[in-house]
């Protein structure tokens, strides 16, 4: 079963999350401009915002790696060619 096109309610969340708020969607979209490998991308992301793979969204979703760095790719190709 997938959630609005992703593979968990947890990866949907967290990608609603990611996309929604002001701090997190922009240290996302930074993260994806700066760096092309995902692995880097996500710990980026880590980095900026101060969350860790234990941190939770405010509805209980747990920022796993995975999950945000499905979030990540799906800003990467959200913004393909629109990158500075």
């Amino acid at each position: 079963m997938s959630y609005n096109g992703h593979p968990t309610w947890n990866a949907w969340n967290v990608s609603l999350w990611i996309s929604n708020d002001e701090r997190l969607y922009a240290a996302a979209v930074d993260a994806c401009r700066r760096y092309k490998s995902s692995r880097v991308r996500a710990g980026a992301f880590y980095v900026a915002t101060g969350l860790t793979v234990e941190s939770k969204t405010p509805d209980g979703a747990r920022y796993s790696y995975s999950c945000v760095d499905h979030a990540l790719r799906n800003l990467d190709i959200a913004y393909e060619g629109r990158k500075s």
